[in-house]
């Protein structure tokens, strides 16, 4: 069994807020727009991180993190990439990774639009956490937590905070 925290577009902003909603989780899932290497290794410091950059993400952490990654947890197969879309209006990239990898959860950021969606097409269920970061459009910063156990995905909270 494993908490999982999901996060995106922090654009370089890791502040007590989210330290305090991702204290119980296992992991931290980041779906990119990190904002700089420092704070993808402050992150990773406090939880270990699993991530990829996103479109504002410069030159070192593209060196360090890739642009999607695949892998399971528990009995879960993971997709996460930055700009994806979500459920029948996936990127052409975001179709190609999820033909090729079958994910059972696919995750995805940029939007800054909190969504879960069952994706009855491809069997997955569709997460993009919002943005968790002060910087942007949203006017609400939010996250998602939640816990994988086996093939059982339950205990999904948001967190929200005024930007």
């Amino acid at each position: 069994m494993k908490r999982i925290g999901v996060i995106s577009d922090t654009h370089g902003c890791f502040d007590d807020k989210l330290r305090l909603f991702l204290k119980d989780v296992d992991e931290i899932w980041h779906a990119g727009d990190i904002g700089s290497l420092e704070l993808a290794d402050e992150i990773a410091a406090f939880k270990p991180l699993r991530g990829v950059y996103g479109n504002i993400d410069g030159g070192v952490i593209r060196r360090v993190y890739n642009d999607f990654i695949v892998f399971e947890c528990e009995k879960k197969r993971v997709l996460i990439t930055h700009i994806g879309g979500y459920p029948r209006h996936y990127s052409p990239t975001a179709i190609r990774l999820i033909q090729a990898s079958k994910p059972d959860i696919f995750i995805a950021g940029h939007s800054h639009i909190l969504k879960v969606i069952y994706d009855p097409i491809y069997s997955l269920l569709h997460i993009n956490p919002g943005a968790a970061g002060k910087y942007g459009f949203h006017k609400v910063r939010t996250a998602i937590r939640f816990t994988i156990d086996g093939s059982d995905i339950r205990d999904m909270e948001i967190g929200e905070w005024q930007r």
